[in-house]
């Protein structure tokens, strides 16, 4: 029996500090010559990084690999205060593509370390953007991950502050706080949530579409941390098999029945829409909304005053990486996925 319906989640995919981090990266291949360099994966998803690779974009894991005066974009997830300083010091041009939140994070690090608290951060050990924090205030951070961990750790007769990787499931996050809360019952948050609110949101989406699959597609990359606890949220709504794809042609042939879909916040649209295809719904593909997000990170200050400089000095206007809107006047209105799809025009 083929696929009856596709459930489809919204929101999906991209969100607003990865549609940033990609534009940026899509403008230092098009300005400069390659290669251009970038501290770690631009973003957590192998189409993504492949995309760049094939036009000059070396990934690295050590900014000492990056020549002096070489061009640089640092990672969306967020580096290391002495691996910025590095990166700086090297003479070329530095983009940092951080995303807001995580320096949100960085920040609350920052100041509850220099104010004398223990900084219980949770997160997930190895990660990109948990590194980064960590190294913020290294000698008064304790990484955890489990509620065991907490249990763990020494008290050490400080105040203690809690924080938090944007990127973890709201479960794993509430377990955590629940016992950090336990043992120090007088720990200081943040009146907002660390927690990204675009993860959150396709965590929602996902539980409203999950009671009426028979299975579930999470589309997204195995180092993606988003789209692990996507993977992780859906098997706890017992919704049938759930299968973690990277592209369709990773997608069981023998699926049947309802079958929902849903992309972590690194997968492009164009995997989807692949996706989508392979499934080939007989009754077509229903979207289920659960919000709609209209958040927009403009493109970092450093890159839109090298773009600004360029332009004056070639007495010129900028295209936009897709094309059709200069970043500018219009970034808002170019998506990343059609700045992504642009590229693939570029190598072929």
């Amino acid at each position: 029996m083929p696929v009856e319906k596709v459930l489809l989640a919204a929101p999906r995919g991209f969100c607003a500090g990865v549609e940033m981090a990609i534009k940026a990266l899509s403008w230092m291949v098009r300005v400069f010559e390659p290669p251009v360099y970038c501290y770690h994966e631009i973003v957590h998803n192998q189409v993504v990084v492949d995309r760049f690779r094939a036009l000059g974009v070396v990934f690295v894991d050590d900014i000492a690999q990056v020549p002096p005066g070489a061009p640089v974009m640092l990672s969306a997830h967020g580096s290391a205060p002495h691996v910025v300083a590095a990166a700086r010091a090297s003479g070329g041009v530095v983009i940092d593509a951080v995303c807001p939140l995580v320096t949100k994070v960085h920040h609350e690090v920052k100041v509850r370390a220099a104010k004398g608290f223990t900084v219980v951060y949770v997160g997930h050990a190895g990660h990109d953007e948990a590194a980064g924090t960590m190294a913020v205030a290294p000698e008064a951070s304790r990484l955890v991950e489990t509620a065991a961990d907490v249990a763990a750790l020494p008290d050490d007769r400080r105040p203690v502050a809690l924080l938090a990787q944007t990127t973890l499931s709201h479960d794993e996050w509430s377990g955590v706080k629940e016992a950090v809360a336990a043992r120090w019952p007088d720990m200081w948050m943040p009146g907002r949530s660390d927690l990204c609110f675009a993860t959150t949101n396709r965590q929602s989406a996902l539980k409203a579409i999950a009671p009426r699959s028979d299975a579930m597609v999470v589309i997204g990359s195995a180092n993606s941390s988003n789209t692990l606890a996507l993977e992780r949220v859906a098997r706890a709504a017992g919704c049938g098999p759930v299968y973690r794809v990277n592209g369709p042609e990773e997608v069981p042939v023998d699926l049947d029945g309802v079958v929902g879909v849903t992309a972590g916040a690194s997968a492009p649209e164009e995997l989807v829409r692949a996706v989508l295809d392979r499934l080939a719904p007989a009754h077509g593909v229903e979207v289920v909304t659960v919000t709609d997000e209209d958040e927009y990170f403009p493109p970092p200050r450093d890159l839109r005053d090298l773009l600004r400089a360029l332009s004056a000095a070639l007495g010129v206007s900028l295209d936009g990486p897709g094309q059709d809107a200069g970043l500018l006047a219009g970034d808002r209105a170019v998506a990343a996925s059609d700045a992504l799809e642009a590229l693939a025009e570029l190598n072929s």
